[in-house]
């Protein structure tokens, strides 16, 4: 997912409303696009009439449908991607350059329409989904760039007579499997890097999210891509990811999603020698030392925390703070979390909108219950918010002890456990304790601590003193359980170029 940018403001001295979200959405619900799967350069439905229903999870009612893909719209698109892949991958790197940078533009012209779509179908506040379409363009942007930057080298060789050089070609067809946290921005990145390579492209879209999944697909159709580069498909996530990835015209697999289903992904591409890049979940340690800024420290760490109602990869999750500073943050922490304008995220006041569907909320109500049974304290939050969508409170723990469950398990929501800590090795102890290690958040002036996290903690990505992952150029990934390879930065087009080296004797 995109990164910990601080998207939502924290406004004191507001409590949060009790809303009534269906009364905006209502107003709205008529205009959600009728969601079709793209397939050889033409949107359709699926060939057996299968769908499911798209709900709006501040009202929890559905707005839509979203076809599912048959045994035959997979392999249409299939041989769809393999015959794109043979027009795509002779196409110039700068006429891909050309054209990717008409697909940023569209998606620019139409980023307050899709924003709107996308809060609909997802959610998070409109100045959210906004930034979040504005983001992708920029990359789009960037990896058309890239595109014509795939430089190859050459060797000196040990004899005058021979001449050794290095290529770039493209892998070949990706499937690429995306979740419903950042619809636009998880896709983005997988189309671009592949796309940018010369590879075509199968998306199995998010069930949940699919119209603003299809308006960024729409944009690169526009910019007159031809047939078949670009695919997009939904259905049964099993059934789909299982006949895709083994289908041998299939070369690549970028997936984003839950550790668990990840693993099952890896290990059926690797049966088949596919290539893999896995982004998959986290449990982000945020280290507050004594001599932070701590005022400063709280409200960027809970912005970053209940941004997207805490449904992102790379949100801080273990609040690991010196004893010190412990009450002082907690206090400001807990302010911050009782002020956040919890609402329908198309109404301009809501600083942070529904989870995603009814199961998050039964998560929530399951990791605080097991906290509170170990002797956890609830600061604030803790409970549903009405009974209309899939509100949940900004949620502060404190006093959780390392036994339970949300010390173990990514919580995926809005509820932010608070703990103690003595000394600089106990910090990164606790932080490296899990299996997961996707980011890390540290804040400190003391240059000696600086050093020591971010050669110490185990993270594919550390943020220190601010929120600054998930840009286009930097690279996007974790380590140990939370996957390998990149979703950002030169590293993103590695995984969709094969390195060939060509050696051969003059005269």
């Amino acid at each position: 997912s995109i990164g910990a940018f601080a998207f939502c403001l924290v406004i004191p001295n507001r409590s949060i409303p009790h809303r009534r979200p269906m009364d905006i959405a209502m107003k709205q619900e008529q205009t959600y696009p009728d969601v079709k799967m793209f397939i050889d350069g033409a949107w359709r439905d699926g060939s057996q009439g299968k769908s499911g229903a798209v709900l709006n999870p501040a009202t929890g009612l559905a707005i839509g449908r979203v076809p599912h893909a048959s045994v035959d719209d997979l392999d249409r698109a299939l041989d769809s991607a393999w015959r794109g892949f043979g027009v795509w991958r002779k196409t110039s790197a700068f006429d891909r350059y050309k054209l990717m940078r008409a697909a940023a533009e569209n998606l620019r012209e139409r980023a307050g329409e899709i924003a709107r779509i996308l809060t609909l179908e997802q959610g998070k506040p409109l100045a959210e989904a906004k930034l979040e379409v504005l983001l992708g363009a920029d990359i789009v942007d960037w990896f058309a760039e890239e595109a014509r930057r795939s430089y190859g080298r050459a060797i000196p060789a040990r004899s005058g007579a021979v001449q050794q050089i290095v290529i770039k070609e493209p892998v070949g067809p990706v499937a690429a499997f995306t979740p419903w946290n950042f619809p636009i921005n998880q896709a983005v990145r997988k189309i671009s890097a592949a796309i940018a390579a010369g590879c075509s492209v199968i998306l199995k879209g998010p069930e949940e999210t699919p119209a603003s999944c299809a308006a960024l697909v729409q944009a690169y159709a526009d910019a007159a891509l031809p047939s078949g580069v670009l695919n997009l498909v939904f259905g049964v996530p099993a059934e789909v990811s299982s006949y895709l990835i083994a289908h041998p015209f299939i070369r690549k697999i970028s997936f984003t999603g839950s550790t668990q289903v990840g693993k099952q992904l890896a290990a059926l591409a690797g049966s088949h020698m596919k290539r893999v890049t896995m982004e998959l979940g986290g449990h982000a340690p945020a280290l507050v030392f004594g001599d932070a800024d701590v005022k400063e420290s709280a409200r960027l760490l809970s912005a970053a925390k209940f941004r997207n109602a805490g449904q992102v990869c790379v949100s801080p999750t273990r609040f690991i703070v010196h004893k010190s500073v412990y009450e002082e943050f907690v206090d400001h922490f807990t302010s911050a979390a009782k002020n956040l304008v919890v609402g329908n995220g198309l109404d301009a006041a809501s600083q942070m909108g529904p989870l995603a569907n009814h199961r998050r909320i039964e998560a929530m109500e399951a990791l605080i219950a097991d906290a509170s049974s170990r002797g956890g304290r609830i600061r604030a939050g803790g409970k549903r918010i009405g009974n209309e969508g899939f509100f949940f409170e900004p949620t502060v723990l404190t006093d959780v002890p390392l036994n339970a469950r949300i010390m173990n398990e990514e919580p995926f929501g809005p509820v932010a456990p608070i703990s103690a800590f003595s000394d600089l090795d106990e910090a990164i102890a606790e932080a490296n304790r899990l299996p997961f290690g996707l980011a890390a958040y540290a804040y400190t002036k003391s240059a000696a601590v600086i050093g020591a996290v971010s050669t110490g903690v185990e993270s594919g990505m550390m943020s220190i003193n601010h929120h600054g992952l998930a840009l286009p150029e930097t690279p996007f990934g974790g380590i140990k359980d939370s996957g390998y390879g990149s979703e950002g930065g030169i590293e993103a087009m590695e995984a969709y170029l094969n390195t060939k080296f060509i050696t051969q004797m003059n005269g």
